[in-house]
Order: C-alpha cells, then sequence, then structure tokens
C-alpha cells in the first residue's frame, strides 16, 4: 500500500482483483515474501518538538518591553515619527515581494 500526498494514482491491476481471486492467488504463491507497509520519519518531528517547548517556555507578553512604553504613553512623551513608519512598511513590502 502507498500513500501518496500529492493526489490520486492509478493503481497496479493486481490491486483491483476482489478479495476472492487475491485469497486464490494468495494460496498458489505461499512460497513468495508477502508484501509489508513500510514507513519512513525523518527527524524533522523532534526538531520541531523541541522548537515548540522552547516557544512555550516564552512569556506571552514580554513586560521588560511593554513597560517602557506604556511608562511613555502615560507621560505623553511618546512621539511617533510618520517618516520612519512608512519607510519601514515600504521596506517590508519590498522584503516580502523578494521572499
Amino acid at each position: 500500500m502507498r500513500i501518496d500526498l500529492y493526489g490520486p494514482q492509478s493503481l497496479p491491476e493486481a490491486e483491483h482483483r476482489p478479495a476472492a481471486n487475491s485469497a486464490s492467488n494468495a494460496s498458489s504463491s505461499s512460497g513468495a515474501a508477502s508484501a509489508e507497509d513500510q514507513a519512513q520519519f525523518s527527524g524533522a518531528h523532534v526538531q520541531v518538538a523541541a522548537l515548540a517547548a522552547q516557544a512555550n517556555q516564552l512569556p506571552e507578553i514580554r513586560q521588560e518591553r511593554v513597560q517602557p512604553l506604556r511608562q511613555l504613553v502615560n507621560s505623553g512623551r511618546y512621539a511617533l515619527d510618520p517618516e520612519k513608519i512608512a519607510g519601514s512598511m515600504v521596506e517590508h513590502l519590498i522584503s516580502g515581494s523578494a521572499a
């Protein structure tokens, strides 16, 4: 048996036979080795699990970054630079289209 993630493929004619025919064929070829299902796993799942565990250790809100900004906003000293924001947006758009 083969599982193909990229879509259906035509099966060999032997796999289309009814169960009764395959049983009689199996008894006539009892000396032949039977086919076994096989699966192979890459090591990527171990890396993904390690990265997920590492990400779960991080806090959802990084208070060390939020607190200084909160103080600036509350005191009215937080100033935005429209040119810097626009430049960052354009840079992000350019780098996103190149990827």
